[in-house]
């Protein structure tokens, strides 16, 4: 049984699903959960609200997180994943359309794993989501859970 997880945080409806069928297509080996916003995202990861009584002892491989979300910034979603001790392990990948150096200075100093500019071309788009789902879940050693 497959027990990879990828949650992808994303409000744009284009790039969302212009992300989960990019993933699809490539065959990645793992379940997708979409949140549409910040809050939605740490109600997965913690278990509550929707996501009451979910096992949280199993989550994500890695996380896609874009920046600019309603309800809670991606940067506020990357702090309170690093400050729980439940998710502060969980490999977090910024995908933002964001090219300010300042968003990129403060993903990092926040925790976050790496910073991906979306390209706007949709070939150098799923180039980038390819190399990114086999570092994550192919090449990189992710804890043991």
């Amino acid at each position: 049984m497959n027990n990879k997880l990828i949650l992808v945080v994303e409000d744009n409806p284009d790039h969302l699903e212009l992300t989960v069928l990019t993933l699809e297509e490539q065959g990645v080996d793992a379940e997708i959960v979409v949140a549409r916003d910040g809050a939605q995202a740490l109600d997965f990861l913690f278990g509550q609200g929707a996501h009451a009584g979910r096992d949280t002892q199993k989550q994500p491989s890695f996380v896609l997180l874009d920046m600019k979300l309603p309800k809670l910034s991606g940067l506020d979603v990357l702090r309170s994943v690093r400050a729980n001790p439940l998710t502060a392990m969980v490999p977090v990948v910024m995908l933002t359309s964001s090219s300010e150096e300042s968003d990129i200075v403060a993903c990092y100093r926040a925790g976050a794993n790496s910073f991906i500019r979306k390209p706007v071309d949709f070939g150098e788009f799923t180039k980038k989501l390819d190399c990114l789902q086999a570092y994550w879940l192919g090449v990189n050693e992710a804890l043991p859970v």
